[in-house]
């Protein structure tokens, strides 16, 4: 969608807590800075249909954080205050990048890797997501509804529900996980299941008081984050010449299938594909004059600045995890931790641990009792909390992105509490059976298929956030540069590999046809989907030869009418 006039866009846009889209006529027009470069004719010299944008709803009253931004983006030049009023969607973000199935992750590569394996592209997606919002004014949901037929995008709608789903269903089990260990067991797994239900309702509470309060709110959940993990680095002490080996220098030299198969999930537990549709979003809650060009540009830096800040603050919290289980239990024996266990203050817990030569396999659960096995009973109890924060704030994101993809694919809009109740439904439901009739090994086991659910989903936000951000009628000359597509089709690339890589490793482990016919069949599916999605990622890269019907739209960047049907 092209950028609408400066006049539509002063009046607000998007206000988060409302949804709906300001209103000066019925219908609107291209900014001067776009006019101009429309194209005017189709494939064979036809003529093109003319361009029709969305008639906006009525007008909502503007939010004061809006006019706080629009006023801080008046004056010249770089300044904190202006920063400040575009901060907070990037933090928002961040927190999909510290959920428990994230620290996990950290932890199983730290005990399994060492300092050896470190990083993410994850800043250079969320570059993209920022930068589709600003521009257009419109979230990767709406984008996708303005481009994709009807089936592909009801498809990929049902895709990114999935990964909802389940990043909701992590931060179950966190919570869950958290309150046994802080409980030393007497809250048992299924109560604590039930008991995100009541957050779920704080939080719908705490959204009433305006978004400014939500962003601060999830800034002291990350400030509890660094300060109970970083007091857990503080204890261990790693070696820092390997730990700044691990950042700079990744590598993995002996590294076997186990250990480069925990490398690949932590690049699909950490870049959730949702995030990048709530990215979109959230941008969207600062006005901007989209018929300037400076302002988009200026609006681009400051939130590429605000989510580089964020995202270096969920690196160090991440970096903690994964380098205290790197120095402490890299390659620790079950045998070794349980006569630990069974001399300290928390020796109730050594029997979780075989009394075997195997290397000890860690998970949230076992990572805080064996903190407390080596460091006491206080380093359980913080990692609790941590556990506890890691959990609780993915929880408002994920119903943000459930309600910003619903009304961006399907143009449905539910209220907070629905949407909500319909997410945290499907989450509560499977783990509250495994909660109570399993124990907890079987729970952080979903866990961990839940990272690698996520890793599979991931080409389908990655793909089009990719496609629309290259097509240049639409963002003109904010489109990406050579290099940039170059790398993030690298980044696709390597993300396409990993989930090929995981599915062929897992076929073999199972026995009898009436798992590989399905499998199989799921697999021609997804990757029947994927090659469609690259297909219109080409005719957007400039491919215009493959273009065919509807899809010729790739090539101009048509916006149809959003009550079109199709």
């Amino acid at each position: 969608m092209l950028p609408t006039s400066s006049s539509t866009l002063r009046c607000g846009h998007c206000c988060l807590t409302s949804y709906r889209h300001c209103s000066t006529s019925s219908q609107t027009t291209p900014s001067p800075l776009l006019r101009n470069s429309l194209p005017t004719s189709g494939p064979l010299g036809a003529p093109l249909p003319p361009l029709v944008l969305p008639a906006p709803s009525p007008a909502p009253q503007l939010a004061p954080l809006q006019l706080t931004a629009n006023k801080a983006a008046s004056t010249p030049g770089f300044s904190f205050r202006k920063l400040w009023a575009f901060t907070g969607p990037g933090f928002l973000m961040s927190i999909a990048y510290l959920d428990p199935g994230n620290v996990e992750s950290d932890l199983q590569g730290g005990a399994l890797a060492g300092f050896k394996v470190s990083g993410s592209p994850a800043l250079r997606k969320q570059r993209l997501a920022i930068r589709l919002g600003v521009v257009t004014g419109k979230d990767l949901g709406e984008i996708c509804y303005l481009y994709y037929p009807k089936v592909p995008r009801v498809l990929l709608w049902l895709m990114i529900e999935i990964a909802i789903i389940g990043s909701d269903m992590q931060e179950v089990i966190g919570t869950a996980i958290a309150f046994s260990l802080l409980s030393a067991g007497r809250i048992p797994l299924w109560a604590g299941v039930l008991i995100t239900i009541v957050d779920t309702l704080f939080f719908l509470f705490l959204d009433k008081y305006g978004l400014r309060k939500l962003e601060a709110f999830f800034g002291l959940l990350i400030t509890i984050m660094a300060l109970t993990f970083g007091y857990e680095y503080v204890v261990v002490g790693p070696r820092q010449v390997e730990v700044l080996k691990g950042i700079f220098l990744p590598s993995c030299p002996g590294c076997g299938r186990k250990e480069l198969l925990q490398a690949m999930g932590i690049i699909g537990a950490i870049i959730m594909p949702h995030n990048i549709f709530l990215h979109s979003s959230l941008v969207k809650t600062r006005v901007i004059d989209r018929s300037k060009k400076e302002a988009v540009r200026e609006a681009n830096m400051y939130f590429l600045t605000e989510s580089c800040l964020a995202l270096f603050v969920s690196f160090l919290i991440n970096l903690f995890v994964m380098a205290v289980f790197g120095e402490a239990f890299y390659h620790q024996r079950n045998e070794d931790v349980h006569n630990k266990c069974i001399n300290s203050s928390i020796s109730h817990f050594a029997g979780i641990f075989p009394t075997n030569n195997e290397t000890v396999s860690v998970d949230i659960y076992q990572g805080g009792v064996i903190l407390g096995c080596y460091f006491g009973a206080v380093a359980l109890y913080i990692w609790g909390i941590g556990i506890l924060a890691a959990g609780q704030s993915s929880t408002m994101t994920g119903t943000y992105a459930g309600q910003f993809v619903m009304e961006g694919f399907l143009r449905l809009r539910w209220s907070r509490f629905t949407r909500v109740l319909l997410t945290r439904s499907f989450a509560i439901l499977p783990t509250v059976l495994v909660a109570a009739f399993k124990d907890i090994s079987h729970l952080t086991g979903m866990n961990d298929l839940l990272n690698a659910l996520q890793s599979i989903l991931l080409p389908f936000a990655v793909l089009p956030v990719l496609t629309f951000t290259s097509l240049h009628p639409l963002m003109q000359d904010f489109s990406n540069s050579l290099p940039g597509k170059a790398l993030m089709t690298l980044i696709t690339g390597l993300v396409c590999t990993i989930n090929i890589y995981f599915v062929v490793d897992f076929l073999p482990t199972l026995h009898g046809l009436e798992y590989h016919i399905p499998l199989s069949l799921l697999l021609a599916a997804y990757v029947a989907f994927v090659a469609y999605l690259i297909w219109t990622c080409s005719i957007a890269h400039g491919a215009r030869f493959l273009a065919r019907g509807h899809h010729s739209r790739f090539n101009f960047g048509l916006a149809l009418h959003p009550t079109e049907t199709r």
